[in-house]
């Protein structure tokens, strides 16, 4: 991952230049010395606005400062930080002024250019040909970007390639329906070094192909895809990759309804070191193959199995490695299988990882159980020296069995994973760095609660990001891990728990009224249908919101849209992007007819999507 860290321009969630030691504190130096007699902001010398912009995204720096004076418009304008532009979610008009103001007349001058509102890009490239004026463009990101528009954009590099371009991102906000077309077209792109896709396909069988050639051959040497893949398409997508250095795949299914053509011959992939694949129901003997052609010169394999226990044959992966992937350093696997209370068998099998073969390379492995079903879950992983970014925290009815491996390199760690439905005081590890919490099952505690716990295992006032994928998560325990997690920007909830005859008691207790005042959530996603009471109640709680997903009960889309948008409650002041999932698509013309009748916008884009509607503002 180090040479793929090289192209890395992102921090957090926004594309952030890096920060720099050295840097900051020369910059704390200079304003020290600055005269103290010197009062007003445009005192100080330019150098020390560069030094500032260093930590800023471009946005940012264009809203604080642009418009402050002449010099300051001036100072942007000749500066190198219009190399480097995120939009990210940021209101319309303010998007809009930015576009006239930086965008177009420094086109020639951008480098890196990340667009994530789904309404933005057909502003950016209101024609495709637009995209030519780049012409320095090396790192293209397109989030929550339409397929339509993405092709187009496809259409028109196939023909006038950017000469610099090698770096290109996307995550496609509709179902596509043919890999084969996003595929072919990404091969055709002939400057592309770096290529990350996220999608989701119509429905959970695939049905497309892969027909490729290897005249279709692709200079790609970074391939990372997030989206459901078809196994039997692997053999033909790497035969086209021949220069691929790093290959990453977080759902390589089962290919049910996939028509596979033309296989091609297996090509050897002299520059492969690194390969990461997560897999859906794949069974060892077929993956096998796909080991044997390709992989003879990788460094570090990574893999994510479930239900197939032929993965936990030591013996069988010793021969695999030693003949076919010998030049292996770094061996990660995690695996779960469906267990029964007797769990002898898997013992033994695990215990094959024991022999001289794995320790003589230091590759140690563990394992946990998680008895919360009647069938029990084995989660067997490997551990020191791996840095993971993920951990999942199980309740572990068997820790002694596996004590005399301990696991390390917890600094690493960044997002925690909740699966225990207990959480005993023996369980708790602490985790330094952790930015990111996601709850799969509410944990009951004997004595205390989740946050408590958590408390004692993390430091929540550095978490960013909280995902509660349960439905039975109090309320009011949601209002007393908030008012610990006080830097928190994403809140993704499953429902919203709580008794309905209690939510005005609710919002005057004084945990509600802290956190409402203290919190920074600025992007809520909620996976239910709320009605106008929870509403209410959100925009109580969360004052500080400028993204709202959330399912609404039909019968109050018209109030509660009224609502949010009211000039007079002014309740929503800082929101302007709302996405009503899972809604009938007549609801884009009803809520047109209402913006505009009632006044409620002046300037807005409303568009339906995958049976989401989005109103932006």
């Amino acid at each position: 991952m180090e040479d793929m860290q090289r192209i890395n321009w992102q921090r957090n969630d926004g594309m952030v230049l890096n920060s720099n030691n050295v840097k900051r504190q020369k910059l704390q130096y200079e304003i020290i010395t600055i005269d103290r007699k010197k009062s007003f902001l445009e005192d100080l010398a330019n150098e020390i606005f560069y030094d500032i912009f260093e930590y800023l995204d471009m946005y940012h720096i264009y809203k604080g400062f642009f418009n402050l004076n002449r010099r300051f418009e001036n100072l942007i304008i000749n500066s190198n930080f219009l190399h480097q532009t995120n939009i990210s979610m940021i209101p319309k008009n303010d998007l809009e002024d930015f576009h006239i103001n930086v965008i177009i007349p420094n086109r020639h001058r951008i480098n890196s250019l990340r667009l994530s509102n789904p309404f933005v890009t057909p502003i950016i490239f209101s024609s495709p040909r637009i995209l030519l004026q780049f012409i320095h463009l090396k790192q293209l990101v397109l989030d929550n970007i339409q397929m339509k528009y993405l092709r187009k954009i496809f259409d028109c590099l196939m023909h006038s390639p950017l000469p610099k371009l090698y770096s290109l991102s996307i995550s496609i906000i509709d179902c596509i329906e043919s890999l084969d077309i996003l595929f072919v077209d990404l091969f055709n792109l002939s400057t592309l070094k770096y290529c990350k896709l996220k999608y989701e396909t119509k429905t959970y069988e695939i049905s497309s192909f892969l027909n490729v050639i290897k005249s279709n051959s692709s200079p790609i040497e970074y391939l990372i895809i997030n989206g459901r893949f078809p196994f039997i398409a692997l053999n033909n997508l790497l035969c086209c990759l021949p220069q691929l250095h790093y290959l990453s795949i977080n759902c390589l299914a089962d290919s049910v309804g996939y028509i596979g053509r033309n296989k091609l011959s297996p090509i050897q992939l002299n520059y492969l070191k690194y390969v990461s694949l997560k897999l859906d129901c794949i069974r060892f003997y077929q993956v096998e193959e796909i080991f044997k052609n390709f992989f003879h010169y990788i460094h570090t394999l990574r893999l994510t199995t479930h239900n197939d226990e032929n993965y936990l044959n030591a013996k069988q992966w010793e021969e695999l490695i030693i003949s076919y992937m010998p030049c292996l350093r770094i061996f990660d696997i995690n695996h779960t299988n469906s267990v029964n209370y007797d769990t002898s068998r898997y013992r033994k099998l695990i215990n094959g990882f024991n022999s001289s073969f794995w320790i003589e390379k230091k590759w140690l492995f563990t394992y946990q159980h998680d008895w919360s079903k009647a069938y029990g879950n084995l989660l067997f992983y490997s551990t020191d020296p791996y840095r993971r970014k993920d951990y999942k925290f199980l309740w572990d009815g068997d820790a002694k069995e596996c004590s005399h491996i301990q696991e390390s390199n917890l600094n690493s760690i960044q997002h925690i994973l909740i699966y225990s439905y207990e959480i005993k005081n023996n369980d708790l590890i602490y985790l330094p760095n952790i930015t990111q919490i996601t709850i799969k099952h509410y944990p009951r505690q004997p004595n205390g609660s989740i946050t408590t716990s958590l408390d004692s295992m993390i430091q929540l006032k550095q978490v960013k990001k909280l995902i509660i994928q349960c439905h039975d998560f109090p309320f009011e325990e949601l209002i007393k891990l908030l008012s610990f997690t006080l830097n928190l920007h994403t809140l993704k909830l499953k429902l919203i728990s709580l008794n309905e005859n209690n939510i005005r008691l609710i919002q005057q207790s004084e945990n509600f009224q802290y956190v409402s005042k203290t919190n920074q959530v600025k992007h809520l996603d909620l996976f239910q249908l709320c009605e106008f009471n929870q509403i209410e109640l959100i925009i109580n709680l969360f004052p500080q919101l400028e993204y709202l997903k959330t399912g609404i009960n039909y019968k109050e889309i018209q109030q509660i849209t009224r609502y949010l948008l009211s000039k007079t409650s002014n309740k929503a002041q800082h929101l302007f992007f709302l996405c009503i999932s899972g809604i009938p698509k007549v609801f884009l013309k009803k809520l047109n007819v209402l913006i505009k009748s009632e006044n409620l916008l002046h300037d807005y884009c409303i568009r339906f999507i995958n049976r989401d509607l989005f109103l932006w503002w």
